[in-house]
């Protein structure tokens, strides 16, 4: 794990307590007792040391600063006021876009990176507010809240709570694997459609008038109805595309394509008086000081929703972060532990919901900007979580003329980098059904909405993780001239079938989804054999497991084959499922010798049998 590493305990004969000859001339009984409280304070010293080791595991950010490197800290306040900059226009408009007040990201970017500075284990990834979850926020409070600010401010700070909540619990319970059951293609189809989501709820903000949001396509079709009907805010538009066209003509060099687009475009405001001269809608002044502990309650109607919306971010924004980490992890030599990783969201998250934030991610356009700046340790995020705070107390007026028509530009342009194109058009190439299957949840998202759009990936996501298993494939085996050892005669038509025995293979784990069908299949091959069996053996080096209902299914097919005089026998079953087997009373059924280490063996007692 990055910035974790075992504490060594002292070399022996540096904890024990110094031995005094006693004054009475004892010198034996003293040194016996003199090593016994050595040998007792080094047993407690250990386990003290042990028991430091353990704690520190769960703050690696902490046990990289016992060990800070004078040379780093140069490198990581450059880094962490070069970050500050992006750090604040992103955060504010990705609040907005959120449907919280824009002093909101702020507190979301400030609070997070400071914890995860103690409880994360990557050394450079930025957490903060992030346009990926900036949809499945929107869609919580913005029916909830009656667009009153408080009510907003208390369902985005509940929904960090329920997520924090959610990865510390997971963290802990070691679940960092589960968002490996969401494949590529599902995570694709996701984010495309997240990222359609987004761009559709800035675009009124882009041409400067607002719509009701009653759905992505339905809020595409009264935006148009908007467009035509002339309520476009031209010197809005105006500002909004101009800076969108200044973040992606600037993006990818090192030029602060983001700051220079919004401070060019408060600039313009104020210079033009365009807020009150064209009515172009700006931020205002912020908030002075710094975010308060606040409670955020909710009513017992806003329970169910914010659970849901709260589960679905700690998904969303794991999935993210676990992949930014392990390839920053890969990129700079050390690991991260997936599940350390949760535990150090949960807890930015956690924090964040009782300071007046929302729920936050890890930031892949802006961790590459801490990187290239030569950030070293977490200390970067603390330097640029400063770096804000001492905004908020000394310069709240500074972004008081920035448009809302530029904030959605940021927004927008998030949004366009987080559409996956290119490695679809692979999968079509490749494998067409998962690229179809990318489309269903693409289509999902951008029809019902992020949230019943991430539940319809989770749900085809486990039917897809099911359907190897539910339906595997099997196959009869045969020994093809010239080719060692037995193979699928579908594949090898020439391939030699012994007569009387049937080689089956199954190619998953037995279960009770697929039980029935390995019995229909092993006697449909027993039936099309050219032959009149005698025996059936299941190559099973494929089944790594067995349930009781497959257990049950064995039974029933052992009496169906002994009714016509076939004996079943096993080859290669692992020893974990024998055991299985054990436990439900199998062996005592079959016997020692249906069971073989290899086909060969099984084949040679068929062939010593008849």
């Amino acid at each position: 794990m990055a910035g974790t590493h075992p504490v060594k305990p002292p070399p022996p004969g540096r904890m024990g307590a110094t031995t005094v000859p006693p004054a009475d001339g004892s010198r034996a009984a003293g040194g016996h007792e003199a090593r016994s409280a050595g040998t007792q304070d080094a047993t407690s010293a250990a386990r003290r040391i042990s028991h430091d080791a353990e704690w520190l595991h769960w703050m690696p950010g902490l046990s990289t600063l016992l060990r800070y490197e004078t040379a780093w800290l140069g490198h990581d306040v450059v880094a962490g006021l070069v970050l500050a900059t992006m750090l604040v226009p992103v955060g504010i408009a990705y609040a907005v876009a959120s449907g919280l007040p824009g002093i909101c990201g702020l507190y979301a970017t400030i609070i997070p990176l400071l914890v995860y500075a103690v409880f994360g284990p990557s050394r450079i990834l930025v957490l903060g507010p992030d346009s990926a979850l900036a949809a499945v926020i929107l869609g919580v409070v913005l029916p909830l809240s009656g667009r009153d600010p408080q009510r907003a401010v208390a369902l985005g700070g509940m929904m960090a709570l329920v997520s924090g909540a959610v990865l510390i619990l997971a963290g802990l319970a070691r679940l960092g694997f589960v968002t490996e059951l969401l494949s590529k293609p599902i995570r694709y189809g996701y984010m495309n459609g997240i990222a359609l989501t987004v761009l559709i709820s800035q675009l009124p903000k882009l041409f400067g008038f607002s719509v009701e949001s009653t759905g992505p396509l339905r809020d595409l079709w009264a935006i148009g109805g908007a467009i035509l009907a002339g309520r476009t805010n031209w010197a809005a538009f105006a500002v909004g595309t101009a800076t969108l066209a200044t973040i992606l003509v600037l993006r990818g060099s090192r030029v602060p394509g983001i700051l220079i687009a919004v401070v060019g475009a408060a600039v313009l405001v104020g210079t033009f008086n365009l807020a009150e001269r064209h009515n172009v809608s700006i931020l205002g002044s912020l908030p002075q000081g710094l975010p308060g502990f606040a409670i955020p309650w909710l009513g017992v109607g806003d329970i169910v929703p914010v659970l849901i919306g709260g589960c679905a971010v700690a998904m969303v924004s794991f999935a993210d972060t676990s992949v930014l980490s392990r390839a920053y992890a890969a990129r700079t030599r050390t690991t991260v532990d997936p599940n350390q990783e949760m535990v150090g969201l949960g807890a930015a998250n956690l924090a964040t919901g009782f300071f007046q934030g929302f729920p936050i991610s890890s930031s892949s356009s802006r961790t590459p900007v801490a990187e290239a700046a030569g950030a070293r340790t977490q200390l970067t995020g603390i330097v640029g979580a400063l770096a804000i705070a001492l905004l908020l107390l000394m310069a709240p007026d500074l972004l008081g003329n920035l448009p809302t028509a530029a904030l959605a530009a940021v927004v927008i342009a998030s949004a366009i980098g987080l559409f996956e194109v290119a490695d679809l058009r692979r999968i079509h190439r490749i494998q067409r059904w998962e690229f179809w299957l990318s489309i269903t949840c693409f289509a999902g998202v951008a029809v019902f909405g992020a949230i019943p759009g991430i539940g319809l990936a989770i749900v085809i996501a486990v039917i897809e993780f099911l359907w190897d298993g539910w339906r595997p494939y099997s196959a009869v085996l045969g020994r093809p001239a010239g080719i060692e050892g037995f193979h699928d005669v579908t594949r090898y038509p020439e391939a030699r079938r012994i007569p009387g025995l049937v080689l089956f293979r199954w190619d998953a784990p037995l279960f009770f989804a697929n039980a029935e069908l390995f019995r229909e299949r092993v006697l449909a091959a027993v039936s099309e054999s050219p032959t009149s069996v005698r025996c059936v053996v299941v190559a099973a080096a494929p089944v790594t497991s067995v349930d009781v209902t497959a257990a049950d299914a064995l039974v029933e097919l052992d009496d169906a084959l002994l009714a016509q005089g076939i004996e079943l026998r096993f080859a290669e079953l692992k020893d974990p499922v024998k055991d299985k087997l054990r436990r439900f009373g199998l062996f005592d059924r079959f016997g020692e010798t249906r069971f073989f280490l290899t086909i060969d063996a099984a084949v040679s007692r068929y062939h010593g049998a008849t």
